[in-house]
């Protein structure tokens, strides 16, 4: 190790109590100025990806990974627009969730405050590089960046425009740190720098999350992959149900909110599953069944014990009939893995049951798996999907990269009153 990654993180951990100190109003302008780089930049940023995109269809990435890396004037004008709805947010630094008042007087308020330098490591997506910078900088905190080098261009050209900002408003530039060498070493490095960085958030395959997991000595959050499901309860309106199945599927089938499983009731099976595969393998979805469901659609292919806990991130869909919601549900503790969960019903008490029944970090009712995302749900960005049962879980805005703290004000008040002597 040649200490660049230590120097990285120190330069950011220095700049980071400037940003702690600013004004919310500040901190607002200052994402919002991010914006306007961003898009007085953008031909630069879709130049740099146009170069990551041709390099990597050269590489032969798959066309999920592509779909994650490319950019394109539409997905840069959101990334600007993602910022600004993300400056315009409550501050969620210094605010107090919590105020008493004790038997003693003592005044106990909890108080939100920065976490300090945050390492995001990430995959494919150059939008994280904005996303995950804004959003540390909103809660007063510094990033250092390691995106992957198949979008190295990308975040390079983002981070440019992120710099400049703060150059603009007279901030350290090391707020926003980008690890451009992607050699695996360095991230390595980084997940052993206890005394600097105060949490990990690793974004992309199973393979990276799980391997930053396994060596970090940093606190970390992370979702390892999302297998979704679609329960398709007996009292489904199946119209309904269909227009969840496809937007959930087919809309955007590379990212970790896509339906991966569908799950049908026996007794809405038969009305159900053949103009649902139907619509789907005109989409060019590749179905693979259960015998129930190949007795009812001839044209899906026999799914096994694997495909049923497969992220596919690509037009492939595991389907089976279960007996009722209590099969369904078993089915999901089997299979999910905590992300989003999806029932179709109009029956009140089935959409509870469902609820209570899972785990996941979002449950969806007769409402697509696609908006377990940080802007559908109004943080305005995310910096990732925790399936970690610790301070947050599920998508993270700004307010989850803060922390609580107890502030205590007193009037001299002491737990053990010592006795005077007479002098």
């Amino acid at each position: 190790m040649n200490g660049h990654v230590r120097a990285l993180a120190e330069a950011a951990r220095a700049a980071q109590p400037a940003i702690a100190a600013l004004s919310p109003q500040r901190r607002q302008r200052l994402i919002e100025r991010m914006a306007e780089r961003i898009e007085r930049d953008r031909e630069q940023v879709l130049a740099a990806n146009a170069d990551d995109t041709a390099r990597g269809e050269k590489a032969g990435l798959s066309t999920a990974m592509l779909d994650r890396l490319r950019l394109d004037g539409v997905r840069l004008a959101a990334i600007a627009q993602a910022l600004r709805e993300l400056a315009a947010q409550p501050d969620p630094v210094g605010a107090v969730t919590r105020r008493e008042v004790r038997p003693n007087g003592l005044v106990i308020e909890r108080q939100r405050v920065p976490l300090g330098l945050i390492a995001m490591i990430y995959e494919s997506r150059p939008n994280v590089t904005a996303d995950a910078a804004a959003l540390c900088l909103k809660a007063g905190n510094a990033v250092l960046l390691r995106g992957g080098s198949e979008a190295r261009s990308s975040n390079a050209a983002i981070a440019a425009c992120l710099h400049a900002a703060l150059r603009e408003e007279g901030l350290p530039e090391a707020a926003v740190s980008l690890l451009t060498d992607p050699a695996r070493e360095h991230v390595l490095e980084l997940l052993q720098l206890s005394d600097l960085v105060d949490l990990a958030i690793p974004r992309g395959g199973e393979g990276l999350i799980r391997f930053v997991a396994e060596h970090a000595r940093v606190p970390v959050v992370k979702h390892y992959k999302g297998v979704c499901h679609l329960y398709v309860d007996a009292a489904a309106d199946l119209d309904l149900a269909r227009d969840l199945l496809v937007d959930g599927k087919a809309s955007r089938p590379g990212v970790c909110n896509a339906l991966e499983t569908l799950l049908v009731h026996a007794d809405v099976a038969a009305r159900f599953l053949p103009a649902a595969v139907g619509a789907l393998i005109r989409r060019g979805v590749e179905v693979r069944g259960c015998e129930r469901t190949r007795a009812l659609c001839p044209q899906a292919v026999a799914a096994d014990e694997a495909d049923y806990a497969a992220e596919f991130l690509d037009l492939i869909l595991a389907v089976r009939v279960v007996d009722d919601i209590d099969d369904a549900l078993a089915h999901v503790g089997r299979y999910g893995s905590d992300h989003t969960e999806v029932i179709a019903t109009a029956d009140p008490a089935a959409a509870e049951a469902f609820i209570r029944g899972t785990r996941s970090a979002a449950v969806m009712v007769n409402a697509s798996s696609r908006f377990n995302d940080g802007g559908e749900l109004g943080l305005g960005a995310e910096i990732g999907i925790s399936t970690t049962r610790l301070h947050a879980y599920g998508p993270m805005g700004a307010e989850s990269l803060t922390i609580e703290r107890f502030v205590v004000r007193g009037q001299g008040q002491v737990r053990h009153r010592q006795s005077r002597t007479a002098s």
